[in-house]
């Protein structure tokens, strides 16, 4: 039996839902993602072929480097996801999951970025960048 979760941004103007196995949560530190959320990005990912959008016509898409892009509600701006160009699969951001999510945090990449406001302290594995099985752009 497939694992289905839903979610939306903020407005419900898209809505989501997935039917695959997701990943744990990856807390991103990057600049971009800091500039992006004002904060840091809390993510899981799914397959491409697993995930199903509605209201995609609300969906807007922001080329953030050469590689990946950004996924936002055009209506209420709320961040949904980031899509890596050449990957099969595409970051969900944690928040957005409709409740009970079931999610669990992972690990923190590019944690040598993170702002100097915050600690991390809740034991998970920190990396400087990234994982060889976390590709992300700015590796």
């Amino acid at each position: 039996m497939a694992e289905i979760h839903t979610g939306s941004c903020l407005c419900g103007a898209v809505r989501f839902k997935t039917s695959g196995r997701l990943r744990g949560v990856v807390y991103c530190h990057c600049s971009q993602c800091r500039k992006q959320s004002g904060h840091y990005y809390a993510a899981t990912n799914v397959t491409d072929v697993d995930l199903e959008v509605t209201g995609g016509e609300n969906l807007t898409w922001y080329n953030a480097s050469d590689a990946a892009r950004r996924g936002f509600c055009k209506v209420c701006g709320s961040a949904l996801f980031w899509k890596h160009n050449d990957l099969a699969e595409i970051s969900i951001m944690a928040g957005s999951f409709d409740q009970p999510s079931g999610l669990k945090g992972e690990r923190h990449i590019f944690v040598e970025d993170k702002g100097e406001y915050y600690e991390i302290d809740d034991g998970l594995p920190c990396h400087t960048r990234s994982t060889a099985s976390i590709r992300v752009a700015n590796d």
